[in-house]
């Protein structure tokens, strides 16, 4: 058996871009390699998307820091999660439970030291994107310490880690946070959203000062920058970095290079797997491309310096936030006066915001479908983010948590990766009485409901089945759909990519009790397969199998 999986992640590996720093390295990580038991594709990857601040809080003690004493609107505050407290829940196997095999996490970075009133009330910065320094990380959500053992024990695991990066714009400026030089941002026009230049050449709200991406002119550091580094004893060490770094790329010193080196510096130290990048749309794509490029460096450099820890030979990984992509665009956004294809400028992956209204308004075939046309079609190479409810879309598909079951159908049975928000897995409640705006979506996660509610741990079952399903096999969100019948439902999903051969058979909205279903030519007749939903096992007979469970699906895999 370790035979057989040892040879899947070598024709797993053989089929990506080998990053030539790696290739001496492999033998060495071979160990790390047969952590794993299934081969790992981002294109069909289970991520899990969480806010530091409202996932879990690891630290008994609930500190205070930079004086962020001052009464906020509801859920407007920093609530106590932190890096320690995503520690804790890998170290449970929470996400192991749930087939999890990425997580992306709210940025982590310094914020600004005080709160701004947006008309809901004052705000802290505890969602992460409202940057101060790029350089260190905020002490409301750890200590590089902590990333450093989040990053191992995730590892250890086979969890990727993706970080989510900001280059658009600073934090926004209070009393104690000053506004940066006007040679690196502009504090207006606001946007317009209706062409090009009116997207990324201004700002996004009032006081979200937007950074000059566009800016060939170079620049010197702000000088609260220089003296908060003086202050913490560490300037020296910033500036020769900064120095080499400059040195070695030949760029200018213009506000995006210095972010981007400050960006990239955290995949060359920790040994972080992705990115997911913020407001994409509102920054020039040649930036992405060079952001690409400076973070394959990186991750190279992490590899060669890590030749133990190394997981596999994939490379870097990048997801965009542009705003309103849907898969139906293919590779290409449209600005109205302008295409851009943010693929061809360092994406793997796009947010699929139109996933939400599909699973609305299609029915299970019908977007299945779909998504096997475009995904094997014009996004073939490359793939998209699907979600049905996250930190900021105020329409999620489910708002009253009336569907949890369907979610997790809809999501986890979809072709592309899935994105399970915190809490879609345990129905936390995306309706917060007393909220404004998206606060609402962003209450701390039900712990208390995981452990004691039957309904909630029912739901939380119904998630992890799936999630653990569709993480052993990888052709169920990257591999070909094929219906097989209609009434039932029953469809394929088969992927063969070198040595590479996963298929399984899905039946939904099916009887429960005893049932019939045929597997087509998925498996062979006499072969003995499972139900990974109930566990039970059948035999193939002239193209068919029964069941009789409890349930209405049917999730079919070889019997080995």
């Amino acid at each position: 058996m370790l035979k057989k999986i040892t040879l899947l992640f070598i024709g797993l590996m053989l089929l990506q871009p080998v990053m030539n720093t790696a290739q001496t390295h492999q033998k060495k990580s071979a160990k790390t390699h047969a952590k794993s038991k299934t081969p790992f594709v981002w294109e069909g990857a289970n991520l899990y998307f969480l806010m530091t601040d409202r996932f879990c809080n690891g630290n008994p003690k609930k500190e205070i820091y930079f004086n962020r004493t001052k009464p906020t609107a509801k859920l407007r505050g920093f609530e106590g999660g932190n890096l320690r407290g995503i520690i804790q829940k890998i170290d449970e196997g929470y996400f192991d439970q749930l087939g999890v095999n990425v997580i992306w996490f709210t940025p982590i970075v310094e914020q600004i030291h005080d709160g701004v009133d947006e008309g809901t009330g004052l705000t802290y910065g505890f969602h992460g994107y409202w940057t101060r320094d790029w350089t260190a990380l905020d002490p409301n959500f750890g200590s590089k310490k902590d990333l450093a053992e989040l990053v191992s024990k995730a590892h250890a695991k086979g969890i990727r880690i993706m970080l989510d990066g900001v280059i658009n714009h600073t934090g926004p400026v209070t009393e104690v946070d000053t506004v940066w030089p006007s040679d690196w941002v502009r504090t207006g026009p606001q946007c317009a959203y209706n062409n090009y230049e009116n997207t990324t050449a201004c700002t996004l709200v009032k006081n979200l000062p937007d950074v000059l991406t566009e800016s060939e002119k170079e620049v010197e550091l702000p000088g609260f920058l220089i003296q908060k580094w003086r202050a913490e004893g560490r300037y020296q060490k910033e500036m020769a970095s900064l120095d080499a770094f400059f040195k070695r790329t030949g760029y200018p010193r213009t506000p995006r290079n210095y972010i981007i080196k400050w960006l990239t510096d955290y995949i060359a130290e920790f040994g972080i797997d992705g990115y997911r990048a913020d407001t994409v749309k509102h920054v020039g794509e040649n930036v992405w491309s060079d952001f690409k490029t400076q973070c394959d460096y990186a991750f190279a450099t992490w590899k060669k310096n890590n030749p133990t820890k190394v997981l596999d030979n994939l490379p870097f990984y990048t997801i965009a936030e542009v705003y309103n992509y849907g898969i139906s665009g293919g590779q290409d956004f449209d600005f109205g006066d302008k295409k851009v294809n943010y693929f061809q400028h360092g994406f793997n992956s796009l947010i699929n915001f139109e996933f939400k209204w599909n699973a609305a308004q299609l029915s299970y075939e019908a977007m299945f479908d779909k998504y096997n046309r475009q995904l094997q079609g014009p996004l073939k190479g490359f793939s998209v983010l699907n979600y049905l409810s996250s930190h900021d879309d105020g329409k999620p598909f489910d708002p009253d948590r009336k569907k949890p079951y369907e979610s997790a159908n809809r999501l986890l049975l979809s072709q592309g990766i899935a994105q399970i928000y915190y809490g879609d897995e345990t129905a936390r409640s995306l309706v917060v009485p007393g909220t404004e705006g998206d606060a609402t979506l962003r209450s701390f996660m039900n712990w208390e409901d995981v452990a004691s509610n039957s309904e909630t741990k029912k739901i939380l079952n119904h998630w992890q089945k799936l999630g653990q399903f569709r993480k052993k096999h990888i052709a169920v969100g990257a591999g070909v759909h094929q219906k097989i019948s209609e009434k039932p439902f029953v469809f394929s999903r088969t992927y063969q990519q070198g040595k590479m051969h996963d298929r399984v058979v899905i039946g939904l909205e099916l009887s429960t009790g005893e049932k019939e279903i045929s597997v087509g030519e998925i498996f062979k007749n006499g072969s003995l397969v499972k139900d990974a939903y109930s566990g039970q096992t059948a035999m193939v007979k002239n193209g068919k199998v029964k069941f009789n469970t409890e349930f209405d699906l049917l999730l079919i895999e070889a019997q080995k």
